[in-house]
């Protein structure tokens, strides 16, 4: 739904794998990501954290929050404000009619309430809503660079991009009730609903070709090429990508602790009904330069895509955390059944009915999980799991894909002693069928009315390893540590002719890298903790990965093709503590200034964020 929540409003991160995921769906191909909002403090606080940088960013993080007891029970409420804006690391270049700009930035706002009650009643009760809002412009374009222009001025955008903006508005809720009869036995129901509108004009042709297309051959594509930068006498298409998506849906979870046979049971288990849908209404315009200076003329609304999909989705599950003394294990399985439909319009604004069907598709994922104590510091753990992802109701249903599906295994172990933390793990991915959405690729060439393909077989294996230590943890100035790698070989199982976002794995062979996976990740940081400040210094590196299954190091037929750019990113970050309650806050971003080709889909190359500062303070009642 082109949105994923804010890492900077968030109080944490969960990375869910192995059996723990089978609570969750229906894409669950190597686990599943839960962003935790700003939790409940326990008494009256207040947080404020503002800093300015760079680029005139401007970045405000605050929240209130305050509880009552009384006869009625508990009462809290949590107000929280987030906010940033900036002016963007990009130009663009002045064209005919068109001065340039280096309004390349966005601004976002995000206010959230949070209300609970917990009841006086001889059985624990609470019941929480949250209501949160975002607003979010953006002055983005998906058009990259040439080759050439990338080393020569690898921040600049072309004079035709002058127009793309993407504007979001998303309204996002829920009401839960939790109750807990006894202490080995809880339930709670979640009520939730979600409404994202966007609306992303940019343009996607210059001279009638594609931008991709032009970017890869600019002396072939000379006119279009001369379009792109306002300087030439055809024309540019640009397309209003509106769309609304809605989700909304009802959790019921349960959770209880017996002992059946000596043997003490953790059972979970819990169903949902979801209902999600996606309506698009696609404009398409023209930028007619015949004149010299650019000139609008306005297509008709729903020429650039004018249809509908929605999906009635149940889900249920359950698992037991069996344990067995110094082993724990935890099966569990997890069945979905999704009631789809598409519906296609006349492009135009009559809505008209064109086309469309209904159907029904379903999944079964098992897994089991397994903890082992081999001493009082050290853990052997393992898994073996169904990964699936489910296609759209347009993707079953008139193109034919099939969920995608995978089995994964993992095996490691990890010990904490003496302030030290190891661990080391294994893991390997079988992809049955492959498909471009859930493989860090982004999803498929919607745009031109593909709705996923299956890409075949694949299979990714490698091994992690994390060592953190804090050197001196008892003296007056400590050190702490950290230093994590990863391996991974991520390869096709066949050659391929389609598949992927945008068709990347297109021209694949058996054996071929999948595209924007690289072979090694490594970080390190390193810091100086003291009472009153600290300093803090973290790197990470990444080797380089291939933009399409081709793996060219170089574009050949399009832009999409070439390298992703390995390299090392140092940031820097330190604090001074002035009281109890206010700290001077600071730092820089890419110490080195490194350049680095991050994307090139859909439209090209596009290069990371030079060398920024912050400074600011943050107080904390």
């Amino acid at each position: 739904a082109y949105y994923s929540p804010n890492p900077a409003r968030m109080s944490g991160v969960e990375i869910l794998k192995g059996s723990s995921q089978i609570a969750f769906g229906p894409h669950t191909t190597g686990g599943v990501v839960n962003y935790l909002s700003t939790q409940f403090p326990t008494d009256h606080s207040f947080y404020l954290r503002s800093t300015y940088g760079s680029n005139s960013a401007f970045d405000v993080h605050s929240y209130w929050s305050d509880t009552s007891e009384g006869e009625f029970g508990n009462v809290g409420v949590l107000a929280e404000i987030y906010y940033r804006s900036t002016d963007g690391f990009r130009e663009i270049d002045a064209g005919n009619g068109y001065g340039g700009s280096d309004s390349t930035g966005f601004e976002l706002m995000e206010p959230m309430i949070k209300l609970f009650w917990e009841p006086n009643s001889d059985v624990y009760q609470r019941l929480e809503f949250k209501y949160g809002y975002t607003d979010f412009d953006a002055d983005e374009t998906y058009a990259g660079l040439t080759e050439s222009d990338l080393k020569a001025n690898p921040y600049k955008r072309y004079a035709g991009t002058f127009l793309d903006h993407m504007a979001t508005e998303h309204h996002r809720s829920y009401l839960k009730w939790l109750v807990e009869p006894t202490d080995d036995l809880s339930f709670q129901v979640a009520a939730y609903y979600n409404k994202f509108e966007r609306d992303w004009y940019k343009i996607r042709k210059a001279g009638g070709q594609s931008i991709y297309k032009v970017l890869s051959d600019p002396v072939g594509y000379a006119a279009a090429f001369d379009d792109l930068h306002l300087l030439g006498t055809g024309s540019l298409g640009i397309r209003h990508n509106a769309r609304s998506y809605e989700s909304s849906g009802l959790q019921f979870n349960v959770n209880y602790d017996t002992t059946i046979a000596d043997i003490e049971h953790s059972i979970s288990a819990g169903f949902r009904f979801h209902n999600d849908s996606i309506r698009r209404f696609q404009q398409d315009d023209t930028i007619d330069l015949s004149g010299g200076a650019p000139v609008v003329n306005e297509g008709v609304p729903g020429s650039g895509g004018n249809r509908a999909q929605e999906a009635d989705a149940w889900a249920v599950w359950i698992q037991d955390d069996i344990d067995l003394g110094k082993l724990t294990v935890s099966p569990g399985i997890r069945y979905e059944t999704i009631d789809g439909d598409w519906t296609d319009y006349n492009s135009d604004p009559t809505n008209t009915h064109k086309s469309g069907a209904t159907g029904e598709t379903d999944a079964v994922a098992p897994g089991v999980g397994m903890t082992y104590e081999l001493s009082d510091t050290t853990n052997l753990f393992g898994g073996i799991y169904k990964g699936i992802s489910s296609p759209s109701p347009r993707g079953f249903l008139k193109s034919g894909t099939r969920w995608e599906d995978s089995i994964g295994y993992e095996i490691g172990t990890r010990t904490q002693k003496d302030g030290m933390s190891t661990e080391i793990a294994g893991f390997l991915t079988d992809y049955n069928e492959l498909t471009g959405s859930n493989a860090g690729l982004g999803g498929a060439a919607l745009d031109d009315g593909l709705d996923g393909t299956n890409a075949g077989a694949a299979e990714v294996y490698g091994i992690e390893f994390l060592q953190a230590y804090e050197a001196g943890a008892d003296n007056a100035v400590s050190i702490p540590l950290f230093v994590s790698a990863t391996y991974t070989s991520a390869t096709l199982d066949n050659a391929l002719s389609k598949g992927g976002g945008d068709d990347i794995f297109a021209g694949g062979v058996a054996g071929a890298d999948i595209p924007y996976i690289p072979e090694w990740k490594l970080s390190v940081g390193a810091g100086l903790s003291a009472e009153n400040w600290g300093l803090n210094a973290v790197g990470s590196y990444h080797s380089d990965a291939y933009g399409t299954a081709v793996n060219s190091e170089v574009p050949t037929a399009n832009a999409r093709q070439g390298k992703i750019d390995g390299g090392f990113i140092l940031d820097l970050s330190a604090h001074y503590k002035l009281n109890d309650t206010t700290r001077i806050i600071g730092g820089v971003h890419n110490v080195l200034d490194e350049v680095l080709t991050v994307s090139r889909l859909p439209e090209g190359p596009r290069v990371n964020a030079p060398r920024e500062f912050y400074i600011g303070f943050e107080l904390q009642w």
